[in-house]
């Protein structure tokens, strides 16, 4: 039975409540940056959901190791979500098509409770 993409929300070491997009296979294709609140990091999703309709809000990069990855960006420019490494540019591209047919249906699950 295929998984359902989902935002999953949990605390990382220092307390701070992040979020990983997940696509229907269960990779990770973007994860946040750390936030205080919860209302911060559910206003990063909804960000998230906004701007990945829009190619111009994915920042394509080059690592000095050769790898490659993208940022999302908000309406800001502000850096929303990082992806994963990959070894080769089409990759990447594949990364960012997942986070655009994922993240508008994805459902939330906040594991940072209990």
């Amino acid at each position: 039975m295929p998984k359902h993409p989902r935002f999953a929300i949990r605390r990382d070491k220092r307390g701070e409540l992040r979020f990983n997009l997940s696509a229907r296979n269960g990779q990770v294709v973007l994860s946040s940056e750390g936030y205080r609140s919860r209302s911060s990091c559910e206003k990063g999703i909804a960000a998230v959901v906004e701007s990945c309709t829009e190619d111009s809000r994915f920042d394509r990069h080059t690592a000095k190791n050769g790898k490659h990855y993208f940022l999302l960006l908000a309406g800001n420019r502000r850096v929303i979500g990082t992806s994963q490494t990959y070894s080769a540019k089409a990759s990447m591209e594949n990364g960012i098509r997942s986070v655009r047919a994922n993240a508008p249906r994805a459902r939330v699950d906040d594991e940072s409770r209990g």
